[in-house]
């Protein structure tokens, strides 16, 4: 496995072009709107499950950006692709592509998402 903050910088990048590709891909097929980007506005982050959130493990996903959840044993991070809109598909896109990156390195995450 490679280190967290190699994991965490692939993902970025993963999950900024998922974006970009799904904002693309929307523009062609729709011809767009005056936001640039759907108007369904939502959230979206990742989470991993660790057996305490103050294990090495927590520590490592706090040292990229990774907060405690409410629930327990959960530690999450929003937006992993930084998006400025508020289009919950772009971000549930990032999202998706940041978990798998994740996942390719050994660590069970997934994508969550909440309608605002």
């Amino acid at each position: 496995m490679n280190n967290i903050q190699t994991i965490h910088e692939t993902g970025t990048v993963a999950a900024k072009k998922a974006v970009s590709d799904y904002l693309a891909e929307w523009t062609a097929k729709t011809g767009g709107n005056q936001y640039g980007e759907p108007i369904y506005c939502g959230f979206a982050w990742v989470e991993v499950e660790v057996t305490r959130t103050n294990s090495k493990q927590a520590k490592e996903l706090s040292s990229v950006g990774f907060k405690k959840s409410y629930k327990p044993r959960i530690m999450q991070l929003w937006n992993p692709a930084n998006h400025c809109g508020q289009s919950m598909d772009c971000i549930i896109a990032g999202a998706n592509a940041y978990a798998n990156v994740l996942q390719q390195n050994g660590i069970a995450a997934y994508a969550s998402s909440r309608a605002d």
